[in-house]
């Protein structure tokens, strides 16, 4: 609720209302600016001991780019006494067949050794991969099949 006696009442005629100097409370001039002005300028000294990166290149990084979540054959290979343990894979006769996107994987990639008959669903794989898992007696379903 407002009311008559305030404060600035008892400062009128006095020219600069306590704060000294002329324009001493107006603005940003004593601290140079408001928020972050002047680091290319006056403040340079201050970007230059405590914020070198201000003015540097970051990088762009495309927003369409989808990440691909890959495994590669050789750490399959390690897991799949694991995945059988956990039924996420099963044993048949023709080898250990797990679906790798049900597993979350989106590629399948070449590096490491197989020495299981795997039969892998998968979305995609490298040529690598396919080589490897068909020279160990398994194949790659796409995931209808």
């Amino acid at each position: 609720m407002p009311h008559k006696k305030r404060k600035v009442r008892k400062k009128r005629g006095s020219r600069t209302h306590g704060y000294g100097q002329v324009g001493q409370h107006r603005g940003g001039g004593q601290r140079g600016g408001h928020g972050k002005v002047g680091f290319h300028k006056h403040k340079w000294t201050y970007t230059v001991k405590y914020d070198p990166d201000r003015f540097t290149k970051h990088g762009f990084i495309p927003h369409r780019r989808k990440e691909v979540n890959a495994i590669n054959i050789g750490k399959l290979d390690e897991q799949i006494s694991n995945l059988i343990d956990s039924k996420q894979a099963e044993k048949t006769k023709d080898g250990v067949k797990v679906n790798l996107n049900f597993l979350g994987y989106d590629k399948l990639l070449g590096k490491g050794e197989v020495t299981h008959p795997l039969i892998v669903q998968i979305d995609s794989w490298s040529k690598s991969a396919a080589e490897k898992i068909e020279e160990s007696g398994g194949k790659i379903l796409k995931p209808e099949q």
